[in-house]
């Protein structure tokens, strides 16, 4: 093969090089500096993550999605700059992430509940919750489930997706909560010996709050079937509710035996009468 020959392979390839050389050396240099300026931006978003005090759980899904995110609208930008046609890979991508997030609506759904929870942080991890008809202790806030220890140790698992659109009751998350108990007295025992024989207990009771706007009240409540109510009302830290609901029962139960005040129970007469 002589020179006449070779030489249109060779100016046929040196246009091709003058055309895409420096397309292939700009997108060359576009890959390493978006690389350089992706991994800045993960690093800058970690910090203010984390200066937020957002949940790691939330915080490593979250830079990791976006990581892969800007990587991969980095790579078809840099496919566009070397003359890759990138509008059917778009659509592909697009035709392939409708497919997924039909197939995973109901992941998806408990996803975004899982970060609207780690968000704003209705509970937290140790919390006491009722949600669901279920009551019990927070004790792990995953991506797309929370899970709860009920006071028998019964684990349940509830997606996020329920819990981010249903009700939640957060039962001790404010430092005081008040106890309401009612007892019963006799119509025909006094009011004021049984206001003191409860109260009496209040006062012996150091883990009861009263001062400020923790006041304890005792009132009549109700005139019932078979008994006077007295309701009682009384102010505790969140940490001690438990044990002054029990302890009040039982020491109340004292006070009115002491005093001669009785607690009366359903009674019924049953009259016979016989027929000749």
């Amino acid at each position: 093969m002589d020179m006449e020959q070779v030489q249109p392979y060779l100016d046929k390839g040196i246009e091709l090089s003058m055309t895409y050389l420096p397309r292939v050396v700009l997108a060359v240099v576009t890959l390493i500096v978006g690389f350089w300026i992706i991994k800045r931006v993960i690093k800058g978003m970690n910090g203010l993550l984390s200066l937020k005090a957002v949940d790691d759980t939330l915080q490593k899904f979250m830079t990791s999605l976006v990581d892969v995110v800007l990587k991969i609208l980095l790579l078809v930008a840099v496919a566009g700059m070397v003359g890759v046609q990138t509008t059917s890979f778009i659509a592909m991508l697009g035709a392939i992430g409708l497919a997924v997030g039909l197939a995973l609506q109901g992941s998806l759904g408990n996803f975004a509940g899982g970060v609207l929870i780690l968000l704003f942080k209705p509970y937290r991890i140790g919390d006491i919750i009722e949600a669901q008809g279920y009551t019990g202790k927070v004790w792990d806030i995953q991506i797309f489930n929370t899970i709860l220890r009920t006071y028998d140790n019964q684990r349940i698992v509830i997606p996020n997706g329920l819990m981010s659109n249903g009700c939640i009751k957060n039962i001790f998350v404010e430092p005081q909560r008040r106890v309401d108990i009612e007892f019963g007295i006799g119509y025909g025992d006094s009011i004021e010996e049984a206001r003191a024989a409860i109260q009496s207990v209040i006062d012996n009771d150091d883990r009861i709050l009263d001062g400020g706007s923790f006041v304890p009240n005792i009132f009549v409540s109700a005139h019932a079937d078979s008994s006077i109510n007295m309701l009682t009302r009384v102010w505790v830290n969140s940490e001690d509710y438990w044990q002054v609901y029990f302890s009040l029962f039982e020491q109340v139960k004292y006070a009115f035996d002491k005093a001669g005040v009785t607690i009366p129970f359903p009674q019924r007469d049953v009259h016979l009468f016989q027929q000749s």
